[in-house]
């Protein structure tokens, strides 16, 4: 089963779920006269949108290096990353923005609908089935390593918390009197700072790497660690670093005795090599500059 393959199916599974859950949520919102259900609905068509620009990228993200693309083509990956977080950000905005509108409504004394029962029980659907579709969603993206299939995930457990938020609002709503009828939208405005908060990470994310950042200070550590691990190389300097999509590219140069000859200090590089494939991927691409002990700074 390819990396390509599992990716399609899991997000293929949550595209159908967010498109019954989107209709679901809508006509239960407007049943049950519940602001945040209806809000919670067009998080979950934001969601199906996510799906399908996950599936369209990682479809590209899989083609094999070409003459424009000596490195692949791993960097349409990430973003997809970065307009899945986008479209988080704009989720939340709305959210804050309808919640608010209802808010200010609520404080000028106009009176706001008491949502229905079927909106709540709506809710609590949504939760159970948004947070298997993270689990199950975020479980395949670690192990294929796709930085896209996590952020879908998360945009999965974003609708799952704003189903919280909303039940909660709903509930109280209902159970408390009319008079509490301002947490419906009070539970959307607070579950719009958490999608805000999670889509800046995801953005932040995607736009380092596509802005060739290094990677972590833990990892440029254990790469020198590797590397001069092999026998023979006495240093390791130079180092430069950046992601494209799942492959890291590695630049590094290392110091070795300045009498052996060509094949040996070809050796060492292909024993670094193959270690670092080994921590950080196949895809990797890897390339280390020899320098003989008096050349080095």
């Amino acid at each position: 089963m390819t990396r390509e393959f599992r990716i399609m199916r899991i997000t293929l599974v949550g595209a159908v779920a967010n498109c019954l859950l989107t209709i679901v949520k809508i006509v239960a919102g407007l049943m049950g006269h519940s602001a945040a259900m209806i809000a919670d609905g067009i998080h979950s068509l934001t969601d199906l949108v996510s799906d399908f620009i996950v599936m369209l990228f990682v479809k590209i993200s899989s083609r094999d290096s070409d003459s424009d693309h000596e490195y692949g083509h791993g960097k349409f990956e990430t973003l997809a990353t970065l307009l899945v977080g986008a479209i988080l950000m704009l989720v939340a905005v709305k959210l804050f923005y309808g919640g608010m509108t209802d808010i200010i409504a609520y404080a000028r004394g106009e009176e706001l609908p008491v949502p229905g029962m079927i909106a709540l029980y709506m809710a609590g659907v949504s939760i159970v089935v948004k947070e298997v579709l993270y689990q199950v969603t975020a479980r395949v993206g670690r192990s294929v390593d796709s930085q896209a299939v996590l952020a879908n995930a998360w945009h999965h457990r974003t609708d799952a918390i704003s189903s919280v938020g909303s039940m909660l609002g709903i509930a109280g709503a209902i159970f408390m009197g009319h008079r509490w009828v301002v947490l419906d939208p009070l539970a959307g405005c607070v579950i719009s700072f958490f999608i805000f908060a999670v889509s800046v990470k995801m953005v932040k994310n995607a736009v380092d790497e596509l802005m060739e950042a290094s990677l972590p200070q833990a990892e440029r550590d254990e790469i020198v660690e590797i590397i001069g691990g092999v026998a023979g190389i006495n240093n390791v300097h130079e180092l430069k670093t950046r992601r494209n999509g799942r492959a890291v590219i590695i630049d590094a140069h290392v110091v070795v005795n300045p009498h052996i000859t060509v094949l040996e200090a070809h050796e060492m590089t292909c024993v670094a090599e193959h270690r670092l494939r080994e921590r950080f991927g196949s895809e990797s691409h890897i390339y280390i500059h020899i320098e003989p002990s008096e050349d080095s700074q």
